[in-house]
């Protein structure tokens, strides 16, 4: 069962679901959540919320939208913008891609049809993508004269290496999901509709570990990501400490040696 946050905005949800898992779900369906400013802001405001929420181990970004996960920026309110006004919102954007990319405990995107510019971002800034077989993603930014400016430059070429990046984004060519898959865009394809179900899922088998654990090991997995192997074993070790003399840790050790569950303190 699934309860509504006491989050409110217009285009975004917060859905808790048992077990520590939180859904932040994008609900703009009538513009195929296109990112306007007034939902970055709500995005940036959840991503704030959930973060700062210690009982949340597991959160899954979805959409009530049946045709899109996200199409990306607004583009109709984009191009009644000044250049001024185009400057002026760029720190809200940054603040809704920003906020899902430093969520410090795991993240999964369930996406279906399209996810494409921004959307396709809002993804990318998860640990886990789900897709189902309509899915289609990219980052078609260089059509319109930009570049993807919520994080895809640097996002996409941690998952598919700086030739198979440059050779999607130069090209702005939408990707199926079969295709996705093999080049790894997106880490599993599962039937249409079936996205969140499946997202929800693989988020309650994570949820069920220690939450100190899940969050310790996404930040030596996000600060390791592209130092040499020394600086990288020394980032792991300071993420151990912090389980090794935690409550959690005395909890899993004593769990395991007398064959029952763990009942997380989560500190």
């Amino acid at each position: 069962m699934a309860s509504e946050s006491a989050f409110e905005s217009e285009f975004v949800a917060v859905r808790r679901h048992e077990g520590g898992v939180a859904e932040l779900v994008l609900d703009r369906p009538k513009a195929m959540n296109a990112v306007s400013t007034a939902m970055a802001r709500a995005i940036g405001a959840a991503c704030a919320e959930l973060a700062a929420d210690r009982t949340v181990r597991v959160v899954v970004l979805s959409s009530t939208s049946e045709r899109a996960f996200c199409v990306g920026a607004d583009l109709k309110e984009r191009n009644s913008f000044s250049d001024a006004e185009l400057v002026r919102q760029r720190p809200t954007t940054r603040g809704a891609y920003g906020g899902v990319a430093a969520l410090p405990m795991p993240t999964i995107a369930a996406v279906h049809g399209f996810a494409l510019g921004g959307g396709f971002e809002l993804a990318l800034a998860c640990d886990v993508i789900v897709a189902d077989e309509t899915s289609v993603v990219g980052l078609p930014e260089v059509s319109v004269g930009v570049i993807p400016g919520g994080g895809g430059t640097q996002l996409l070429p941690r998952r598919v290496g700086a030739a198979r990046a440059a050779e999607l984004i130069f090209t702005a060519r939408r990707v199926e999901a079969a295709e996705a898959l093999s080049l790894g865009l997106v880490d599993s394809v599962v039937p249409a509709g079936q996205d969140t179900a499946e997202a929800l899922a693989l988020a309650a088998r994570m949820a069920a570990n220690s939450p100190v654990g899940l969050r310790a090991a996404k930040r030596a997995l996000r600060l390791g990501h592209g130092m040499d192997l020394e600086a990288g074993l020394e980032i792991e070790d300071a993420a151990w400490r912090t389980v090794a003399l935690s409550g959690d840790r005395v909890e899993g050790v004593a769990a395991f040696n007398e064959k029952r569950k763990p009942n997380w303190p989560g500190e």
